[in-house]
């Protein structure tokens, strides 16, 4: 529960309220957990992390909703020019955060930067909003640099990306080596980040493909995610389907490739955890690029990440 009362700023400390899973799990990874005072529902990773924690961001969804019910009540609610997620202003009144990290990539992911930077002026609240909008990965090492040096912790964010790239760079290096004694065509890679109706995942989810060494079809890295009917699907020929849905886990995913495996019966089908791995522009993009290097490569899956179905 959180405190009732505000509570005093330390001088020497960073109070840190996230209100994106991503920058929670970048928070913890620069190893600044103890500066973390208020996060969102959605953040449930490092284990933990909500425990103790004021939760200053709920959503207005339903629980346990279908992709297609989802895909309806978000449609009608951006119509009705209702908000997908609700900043508790009592909480970060009593928080007293010096820091908010925020985003303004996806009104449908989380709550946009304007509502929050407006809720600090009502509020009479002097934290620093930060904006994090990566659309690739280079953008999302950029991004953790410039949290990194917000919160002070500028050698633990070079570390960090220091560490990521290195990782990146093994995989291209291992995925060139295989084409080389292969000789073979890069496998072509369908992406789905929603079933119902059917999404092609953009931002930088088709840099992870091709960095694991694949042809990315439909895709635009660093371009928003686009609807397409079944039959444009289909018409793609993959030779693998990636599903990973946005905001389902890897036991989801593995329900949801099932169900549209009908489609694309040619294809190799693989399964994604897209919540943890895919669709939070964290380090853990990595461990994805690494999953589905496997899964093109070696046909191998990757625990709690991916599964062949």
């Amino acid at each position: 529960m959180p405190p009732t009362a505000p509570v005093a700023p330390e001088t020497n400390r960073k109070r840190i309220a996230s209100l994106l899973p991503s920058t929670t799990e970048i928070v913890a990874a620069l190893g600044l957990l103890n500066d973390l005072v208020a996060v969102t529902f959605e953040c449930d990773y490092p284990l933990g992390v909500r425990d103790g924690r004021a939760i200053a961001v709920d959503t207005a969804m339903p629980h346990d909703l279908t992709p297609g019910e989802i895909d309806t009540f978000v449609r009608a609610r951006m119509a009705a020019g209702l908000p997908m997620y609700e900043l508790d202003s009592t909480v970060i009144n009593t928080v007293q955060p010096s820091v908010v990290l925020t985003q303004d990539l996806c009104q449908v992911c989380a709550l946009p930067a304007g509502e929050v930077t407006a809720a600090m002026e009502r509020l009479g609240c002097q934290a620093e909003v930060v904006t994090y909008d990566p659309h690739s990965v280079d953008e999302v090492f950029a991004g953790i640099e410039l949290i990194a040096n917000t919160l002070d912790a500028f050698e633990a964010g070079r570390k960090l990306t220091d560490q990521l790239r290195s990782r990146r760079q093994k995989i291209v290096d291992r995925v060139t080596s295989i084409n080389e004694q292969t000789e073979t065509p890069k496998p072509r890679v369908l992406v789905l980040e929603w079933i119902d109706p059917p999404f092609i995942a953009g931002h930088w989810v088709p840099e992870l493909v091709s960095t694991a060494g694949g042809e990315v079809l439909l895709g635009i890295a660093g371009q928003r995610s686009t609807t397409v009917s079944w039959a444009e699907a289909e018409a793609t020929n993959p030779d693998v389907v990636l599903v990973a849905p946005c905001g389902f886990d890897l036991d989801s995913a593995v329900a949801q490739a099932q169900s549209v495996a009908h489609h694309f019966p040619n294809a190799e089908l693989w399964a994604i955890d897209g919540n943890a791995y895919v669709t939070r522009p964290g380090p853990r993009l990595i461990d994805a690029i690494e999953a589905i290097a496997h899964a093109l490569h070696d046909h191998q899956p990757t625990p709690g990440i991916t599964a062949r179905t």
